[in-house]
């Protein structure tokens, strides 16, 4: 019986798992220095240059997938892929001198080039024993194929977004539009569609063989662009080029959708339902009276309900159909201080509601370690420490900071992370259901980081660089008021109130590559300042790991 293939179809679900994987090429010097126009000739000739043996590798491959097929259809599907590798590699001189330029004579293969086409013709040459192995070799040779085409044919078309259409003077513009083109767009769909078709008929087993295949191909397409040798001057990766010694970096991000998958407020309350007795306990057995586990549900779900719908209610307030025209921080700030209340009057609910009441502390910490945070995360924060030795420093409106310290202490050495946050009240460990309130409004958040800016420095310590990562409302002010503030996944209100007070937000990728274009063009070091109105926003920890360290 074969395996379970959903109907988007293999390929593109392997796209989007591995995806984040991908976008991490999109951060290697010789990618941003080509989509800024200003990548050295010899550099991009050098790379391009061994598409010939990308080419020739790809035409084996068809060619011995074209006989594991089994099906007529399936044969001359791929023989037709394999005729256009054919006829690419006899036009290749033709075409490079279309865009404008003149391959080397001479073009020996490199080390990582070798290591994807080795790696592609050994998966297209194993032995199989029956027509139906021979199959399942034709699916696995299609899928160390794939991520190279639907690369070429993503960053392509990333890069043609921030190309102005009517300038001409993009020295790779030619190359850009041959490979977002429609025609690259079908060769790559071409593989993929059959993919998804030999796909169909394997077993559970043999699609996860398929997976490993497609990841594998990733990682070294990956690989190969990071291989490329880029001796011009570059805006990255941030921490070979930023003087840490002059300007130390400081690290501050938030806690709840930053660092996890989940809102901490939600766990808590799931820790107090789990915890709490099936019925309410007679006052006289216990120390602390609790509500039975259903009503702590109920209430909780009213609580929930009631924060959506007035939250709601106080964005529709403030948020207007006239927008400003240019960053307006001022009118931000005032607009913060009604969410300030809104937030305010939110945690007294919760107080008066008593559902943190009876929580035990070690509860709260076990959960805390068992937390599994955000993918990229943990190892973001691994390479600050120890490459950087930066400062880190979580803010945050967590009821409990107990629980983010005990999230960092089973991926982190104690002690290393800063946590600033509102914090539970306790009587030998059994929570009173109070909230020791520090942190409940944006503008505590931009204290408090003001405040560990100033208490870090000292007369012979050179000023910080700041970078702030976030994703919800509450870190608006900060985000702004770092050197750089990225903004990661896709809080709709944090959008729309930025959107209303001129905020910009600009993919980190795009950023980047208007910031090396003015590096080389105008020369220098790269500006990057708070208060700018200017924010970058990223879809993933890879993509903040990528400009940070690169691979």
């Amino acid at each position: 019986m074969g395996g379970v293939v959903d109907e988007e179809g293999m390929a593109r679900k392997l796209w989007i798992k591995y995806q984040k994987d991908s976008v991490v090429a999109m951060y290697t010097p010789f990618l941003v220095c080509l989509a800024s126009g200003e990548l050295e000739i010899d550099v991009f000739l050098n790379c391009i240059s061994q598409d010939v043996h990308f080419v020739k590798a790809f035409s084996q491959a068809y060619e011995r997938a074209e006989d594991c097929a089994d099906d007529d259809e399936d044969k001359a599907a791929i023989r037709k892929m394999r005729k256009l590798m054919e006829e690419a590699l006899r036009m290749r001189d033709d075409a490079v001198r279309e865009w404008g330029f003149e391959l080397p004579k001479e073009i020996p293969c490199n080390s990582a080039t070798s290591k994807y086409t080795d790696f592609l013709l050994a998966t297209a040459s194993e032995k199989a024993a029956t027509p139906f192995e021979k199959t399942k070799l034709a699916a696995y040779t299609l899928a160390a194929m794939a991520p190279y085409l639907r690369f070429y044919a993503f960053i392509s078309k990333e890069i043609q977004t921030l190309l102005d259409p009517n300038d001409g003077s993009h020295k790779y513009k030619k190359w850009i539009d041959s490979y977002s083109s429609q025609n690259f767009e079908a060769s790559a769909r071409q593989n993929e569609d059959l993919l998804d078709k030999l796909s169909i008929s394997l077993t559970g087993e043999e699609l996860e063989i398929l997976e490993k295949v497609y990841h594998q191909a990733t990682k070294l397409e990956v690989e190969f662009f990071y291989a490329q040798s880029v001796v011009q001057q570059t805006i990255l990766p941030f921490a070979r080029v930023h003087d840490n010694v002059k300007h130390p970096l400081t690290v501050f991000c938030d806690f709840d959708m930053t660092c996890t998958p989940i809102d901490s407020s939600a766990l808590l309350a799931e820790i107090a339902i789990i915890t709490a007795p099936k019925m309410d306990v007679n006052p006289s057995d216990t120390q602390l009276v609790r509500m039975s586990s259903t009503d702590l549900k109920n209430t909780w779900g009213v609580l929930s309900t009631q924060y959506t719908a007035e939250l709601e209610k106080c964005m529709d307030g403030i948020v207007v159909s006239e927008k400003v025209e240019k960053f307006n921080y001022e009118g931000l700030c005032k607009a913060l201080e009604l969410l300030s209340d809104f937030e305010k009057n939110a945690n007294s609910r919760v107080v008066q509601s008593a559902v943190l009441k009876g929580l035990n502390l070690e509860d709260i910490k076990r959960a805390g370690q068992r937390l599994i945070l955000q993918d990229g995360c943990t190892g973001f924060f691994k390479k600050i420490l120890h490459n950087l030795r930066a400062d880190i420093n979580v803010l945050s409106y967590c009821w409990c900071g107990q629980f983010i310290r005990s999230a960092f202490s089973s991926v982190l050495e104690l002690d290393v992370v800063g946590v600033y946050s509102n914090e539970l009240a306790f009587e030998e460990s059994i929570s009173t259901g109070e909230i020791i309130k520090k942190m409940e409004s944006p503008m505590e958040k931009l204290q408090a980081l003001k405040d560990i800016l100033k208490e870090g420095c000292s007369d012979d310590r050179e000023e910080p660089f700041t970078l702030y990562i976030g994703g919800s409302v509450g870190d608006l002010l900060c985000l702004l008021e770092a050197d750089i503030g990225i903004v990661i996944g896709s809080s709709r209100n944090l959008r729309r109130l930025g959107d209303q007070f001129g905020v910009s937000f600009v993919p980190l990728f795009s950023g980047l590559v208007k910031k090396q274009r003015e590096l080389l063009v105008e020369g220098g070091s790269p500006n990057w300042k708070g208060l700018s109105g200017i924010l970058y926003t990223v879809s993933s920890w890879s993509e903040i790991n990528a400009f940070l360290f690169g691979s």
